[in-house]
């Protein structure tokens, strides 16, 4: 295995102003990326310090059933014991959902690990599940690589209901037959029995998307102690109470300004991320597992599609009571975590850095700090086919994502298309529309008018001839498939969906190649956040 640090245009024009010095991003962001940054973040977590022995306790009920590994025992011991932490977090995805799920996972872990070292003091590594969404159609589904044909494969039970994942029942004999197609898309290997086995193993034991999530995520990190929590957890839920209870009371504030800063990002340049309102409440009230998200109306808290109207005073008597039925939107979850978590960085991708930027001000108003964000690593896996074929193509992988591959296989095409089989059917055509002329001339001084008939004649013999030179082209390319795979391969392999591949798959495809152990020989890389992309050669 091998490592390659390659730096590339950032198409992402927020994500490169964060990267580069003395760019208009940074005003809207409390730290810059730097150690002194992680300097005076740690004292400011250390002059707000409050026990942690609760949040300690909670996370561990909740990691109870997953397996609770001696590294993760060791970092639960020290976040008691007031640790800091590194944070990240994602969606419960089908086999942990696309792989930046995992490269998110490895950045927490690899910055948590790189701040403990420089800090000179424990720092433990958080991964967050967003447990509380309810959009199951961005979770429900996976792609594979077939050949070199991209395959999505969905779990086919549908819900009207917006239930969050935490509590969204899987159908074990639909989710099984999901994976078993996965892994026949995929290949068989040495490893795809082993792999099944445990995917259908892992399935049985779980009740919903986000048991399945956890239970994949922690067989794949439980060595490094990555410690996890979800958002929807009945116990950190209770634990929320009155930090529910402070966003209630500055619910006009926080919107106020989270409305006011989204203006200021966008004549900055950088679009509007969140559409922000002054009427959002940013909170969803929860019914039968049901998320309904609420906004202020003539002094309510409403929901007019689901007929919900709460006063304030109801609102905070829910917040107090059952706070089970309160979750967070992308604006109040950060503010959350920093509520409940000491957050020492807060890991996200390009998406989250820019609704992030919306909310400093937001931070200011419940008297938090914006805690640094570490944009995560960004990674792609270069299996030896796909090396040994960049080779052979005397392409590169930044090639690829510039369309490269896909213009020499044009250029190929064009040059293998039989031009002379092409020229004999134009000549053919055009002879025979000449005599079509001829008769058309005739008839007309016979007086026998079969214009629409000739016309009728002419557009089948012009479909005949179509038809017969896209079977020649296409038996030219059957011909040459091999070739035509090869570039196909590369682009589906590395620009899959016309995106970089850690948005389209999953690592179960890595996993089938490489093995299992994958991610302990990824973690063994040297890896530092910043400006750049690595290329990972298995």
């Amino acid at each position: 295995m091998k490592l390659e640090s390659i730096r590339v245009p950032i198409k992402n024009r927020l994500l490169a102003d964060y990267w580069s010095p003395n760019t208009a991003i940074h005003e809207f962001f409390e730290y810059e990326y730097n150690d002194k940054s992680f300097e005076k973040r740690v004292q400011y977590l250390d002059q707000h310090a409050h026990d942690q022995k609760e949040l300690t306790a909670i996370i561990r009920q909740f990691m109870e059933p997953l397996g609770i590994s001696k590294k993760a025992n060791e970092h639960l011991q020290q976040l008691e014991q007031g640790a800091v932490a590194v944070v990240g977090g994602q969606q419960a995805g089908i086999l942990t959902g696309p792989l930046y799920s995992v490269h998110k996972a490895i950045s927490v872990i690899t910055l948590a690990k790189e701040q403990s070292a420089k800090l000179q003091r424990p720092v433990v590594p958080v991964f967050w599940i967003a447990g509380e969404d309810h959009d199951l159609e961005e979770i429900n589904h996976t792609y594979t690589l077939q050949g070199a044909t991209i395959k999505k494969r969905a779990y086919g039970e549908r819900s009207r209901r917006k239930t969050m994942a935490s509590v969204t029942s899987i159908n074990k004999e639909s989710m099984t037959q999901v994976l078993n197609t996965i892994m026949k898309d995929i290949g068989e290997t040495e490893f795809t029995e082993m792999l099944i086995k445990q995917l259908v193993d892992t399935l049985n034991k779980s009740e919903t998307f986000t048991d399945f999530f956890a239970q994949l995520m922690n067989q794949l990190f439980k060595d490094e102690g990555l410690l996890m929590i979800d958002a929807a957890d009945f116990k950190f839920r209770q634990y929320e109470s009155k930090n529910f209870t402070r966003i209630i009371h500055k619910n006009e504030e926080i919107a106020r300004v989270v409305t006011e800063k989204e203006v200021e990002l966008e004549r900055a340049g950088y679009g509007n991320p969140i559409l922000a309102s002054n009427e959002a409440a940013n909170l969803f009230f929860v019914e039968d597992g049901e998320r309904h998200l609420l906004e202020r109306k003539n002094q309510l808290f409403v929901n007019v599609a689901a007929n919900i109207k709460l006063s304030r005073e109801e609102l905070l008597e829910i917040a107090n009571k059952h706070p089970e039925q309160l979750s967070n939107n992308v604006v109040t979850r950060p503010l959350m975590q920093e509520m409940t978590l000491p957050v020492l960085a807060f890991v996200g991708g390009p998406g989250e850095l820019a609704y992030w930027a919306t909310l400093k001000d937001a931070f200011s108003v419940l008297d938090l700090q914006m805690p640094i964000f570490a944009p995560r690593l960004h990674i792609t896996i270069v299996t030896r086919h796909v090396e040994q074929l960049l080779r052979e193509l005397h392409l590169n992988v930044a090639d690829v994502w510039d369309g490269k591959a896909l213009q020499l296989q044009e250029q190929f095409v064009a040059e293998v298309q039989d031009a002379e089989a092409k020229r004999q059917i134009q000549t053919m055509q055009q002879e025979l529309f000449e005599k079509y002329a001829a008769l058309q001339t005739y008839l007309e001084e016979q007086h026998l008018l079969l214009d629409k008939i000739l016309t009728k004649n002419k557009e089948n013999h012009l479909k005949q001839f179509e038809y017969l030179q896209q079977k020649i082209e296409q038996t030219v390319l059957n011909k040459h498939e091999t070739t035509i795979r090869k570039f196909m391969t590369l682009q589906n392999e590395l620009y899959p969906n016309e995106g970089l591949q850690e948005r389209t798959y999953n690592p179960y495809q890595y996993f089938n190649e490489f093995g299992p152990m994958l991610i302990a020989e990824m973690l063994k890389q040297d890896y530092n956040v910043g400006n750049h992309h690595y290329l990972l050669y298995l």
